[in-house]
């Protein structure tokens, strides 16, 4: 459910901690933590916070698209599925999807869609369709990347959510261009 401002303030109650406070501390925690599973709850919750267009403006001040970015770098599968998960959850906005593109995430959520893991390349799947627009689709329909979803698309006997998202990317942005 989305929140606004009178609903953050019941949730929140008296003694609670404002959003963008929590959300800075969250931040913080993540910078300071060596420890790999702290990393990964906390990228996680953040990836929760993302989808909320309540919380966005909070995410562009304390750049936690930025530090979703690299998530998708580090080795480690679980903060790429998280960091790639909180970009899809976010960049429907076009605020978000502007930080994203000039920050240089297009090639790093492309990558995306050869990981091993189901969610990661399903978030990758859905940032990209939201990503796609006149400023952007040179750097996302290169023929590689339209042979790979086109891949995804015709594999419906493996995974129907994968062919489906990966058509509709299809009938939507390359359907466009023709």
């Amino acid at each position: 459910m989305f929140t606004n401002d009178r609903r953050q303030a019941e949730r929140t109650g008296r003694y609670g901690t404002p959003r963008a406070k929590y959300l800075q501390d969250l931040v913080s925690e993540f910078q300071q933590t060596t420890n790999e599973e702290s990393k990964e709850k906390i990228a996680a919750h953040l990836a929760n916070f993302a989808y909320d267009p309540y919380n966005y403006e909070f995410m562009r001040q304390l750049n936690v698209l930025e530090l979703f970015l690299d998530c998708i770098t580090e080795p480690n599968e679980k903060l790429v599925e998280f960091g790639v998960g909180g970009i899809c959850n976010s960049c429907a906005d076009s605020k978000n999807a502007g930080v994203i593109i000039q920050c240089g995430g297009i090639p790093l959520i492309i990558q995306c869609l050869s990981s091993p893991v189901r969610n990661t390349v399903y978030y990758a799947l859905g940032a990209l369709y939201y990503l796609c627009n006149p400023s952007s689709r040179r750097d996302i329909l290169k023929p590689e990347v339209i042979s790979l979803i086109s891949q995804y698309a015709a594999a419906e006997a493996v995974n129907v959510s994968f062919s489906n998202l990966a058509k509709a990317f299809l009938d939507k942005h390359v359907g466009e261009a023709n």
